[in-house]
């Protein structure tokens, strides 16, 4: 039996036949999985001609350089005619590539997915140790790196190239050699990135060609009417800026991007090159909603800020929705493992609906499954989310037992979230499963307690870990960054949230700090926070 024999909820999607829910959004139409293909060629498959190709696809708006379509395509084949011909990479071998955004970087994902090599991207700001726990994972033959950060990798068989170089400038554009043409399969490897580590070691995740031709797809059913201009502040080795690529390469989006993010460059920017869309972490909408920065400038462009990486809290929302009432913030969730995005808000009457991530794409079943009885809930309960779609990981290189923990036999994936659908289909983040504090029995989110801080004028961002306790097992504590000129104190925070909450879930440890701990999605790193502030007699995890 097909799920067309059973009936579904037209208004949440829910199936009370097979307990899982559906996407009421058309279904994606992919490729058959048999046919030979890679990712880039299916990227440009999906591409509206444009006239003279001569659109820009990518602008850097630190140094203006700046690529037309038809220019990024003949960089990308000459630069993947020459890394086989002259360096001799092959289908199946793995690159590491450390960089911050660069224009040159989608252009060497491009050329290296062409050929059949497994990308491999990562943050230049990791330590050597880092870098060597990742080419452990990866087994890279060859790197690509910034200059600063050529020293921190390891020998491979064909060495390190620096791509910002005047030598990685010539192999994008000297006089094209001839290619052997290379046959791609969608289940082939196209990518290892690698999961956050928030809850453990860094894992390595694979990614297939089919894996990121279902993401790009899914992406064709809100191809915009008119020009999109998006500022792109998400790091390209993070899965958020890494599907960003093929999405914005698919649907004629120019990309604005910065090296390194900056709130008063990003306005800049935003005023100079007329961006319509930004891609941010949650941080940069805080940051937006409170400082003054934006006062002044000539923001109209700006239609909507596609927000990822972390939930945002209602009361942010409203502050910054106060502040840009032309903007829509459009909230989506996704996960490395997914390769993009589970749900996401198309238009600003679901953008509307705050404190959502959005519906479901036509690829995606989901369920909400009770932790303790392993039953699948209906509407409005709480519980962890399982999703099974065709941007699913491969699963972790080496690492049988992660990839047990995390994919089911029958193909779902266990989010580690916990979520609740409501009756309209709109998907909501409670918090990560593994960091909800246990007070005397109670769940208590982090996530909840740490929205309702930001909330509060005098404080610029706020964390909320759970921290042992003798009576109560354990209880949230908050570590404030304040305002420079505020004078809040411990037990005023600690008023302001018991005001908001039940009496379980009350602020009974406050500590005040100069920045929160975050990777490069924007999630909090709790374990660091743990780590300065457990006492010695407790596990630091």
């Amino acid at each position: 039996m097909g799920i067309s024999d059973f009936a579904v909820d037209p208004r949440s999607g829910f199936c009370a036949e097979t307990r899982t829910f559906h996407s009421l959004r058309p279904t994606v139409q992919l490729p058959p999985e048999n046919v030979l293909l890679s990712a880039d060629a299916y990227t440009y498959s999906l591409r509206a001609p444009s006239p003279g190709d001569d659109s820009p696809v990518i602008i850097n708006s630190t140094t203006g350089q700046r690529l037309s379509y038809s220019e990024f395509v003949r960089r990308s084949k000459t630069l993947a005619a020459y890394l086989q011909s002259i360096v001799g990479l092959n289908k199946g071998d793995a690159a590491y590539i450390l960089s911050n955004n660069l224009i040159q970087v989608p252009v060497l994902y491009f050329a290296l997915l062409s050929l059949g090599v497994v990308v491999s991207p990562a943050n230049p700001i990791n330590t050597k140790a880092e870098v060597a726990r990742q080419t452990q994972l990866c087994r890279p033959v060859i790197a690509f790196t910034i200059s600063t950060a050529v020293h921190k990798i390891p020998k491979l068989r064909y060495g390190t190239i620096v791509i910002d170089s005047f030598e990685f400038e010539l192999m994008m554009t000297s006089p094209r050699r001839e290619m052997v043409d290379v046959k791609v399969s969608q289940s082939d490897l196209a990518g290892i990135m690698y999961s956050s580590g928030t809850t453990g070691n860094v894992k390595g995740v694979m990614v297939t060609h089919r894996n990121l031709i279902a993401m790009t797809g899914s992406y064709m059913q809100r191809k915009a009417n008119s020009p999109v201009v998006l500022l792109q502040i998400v790091p390209y080795f993070h899965v958020y800026g890494f599907h960003y690529v093929f999405k914005c390469m698919a649907m004629n989006v120019t990309v604005v991007i910065m090296e390194k993010y900056d709130l008063e460059k990003t306005i800049d920017a935003v005023e100079k090159y007329k961006v319509t869309d930004l891609a941010v972490a949650p941080p940069v909408v805080v940051a937006m909603s409170k400082k003054a920065v934006t006062e002044g400038r000539d923001l109209s462009s700006l239609e909507t800020v596609a927000s990822g990486g972390a939930p945002l809290g209602k009361e942010l929302i409203e502050a910054f929705t106060a502040k840009f009432p032309g903007t829509v913030i459009s909230q989506g969730y996704g996960m490395t493992e997914v390769i993009g995005r589970i749900s996401e808000a198309l238009d600003r009457e679901e953008c509307s609906r705050w404190g959502s991530s959005g519906k479901f794409p036509g690829i995606w079943e989901a369920k909400i499954v009770d932790q303790e009885t392993g039953a699948s809930l209906p509407p409005l309960k709480r519980g962890e989310l399982w999703v099974k779609g065709p941007s699913i990981m491969k699963g972790y290189v080496n690492d049988p037992k992660a990839t047990s923990e995390t994919l089911t036999p029958d193909g779902w994936l266990r989010t580690g979230d916990l979520c609740y659908i409501d009756e309209d289909g709109f998907l909501f983040i409670v918090d990560r499963l593994k960091e909800l504090i246990k007070y005397k029995g109670y769940q208590v989110a982090p996530a909840e307690l740490e929205h309702l801080l930001q909330s509060h004028p005098q404080i610029v961002d706020a964390a909320v870990i759970p921290y042992p306790d003798d009576e109560a097992g354990q209880v949230p504590m908050a570590f404030i960054v304040r305002r420079p000129e505020s004078k809040l104190d411990e037990a005023q925070v600690m008023d302001f949230i018991a005001k908001q909450v039940a009496p379980y879930k009350k602020i009974r440890r406050v500590s005040f700090v100069t920045s929160i701990p975050k990777n490069a999605s924007g999630k909090i790193l709790r374990k660091e926070l743990k780590k300065i502030s457990l006492p010695e007699s407790f596990p630091k995890l």
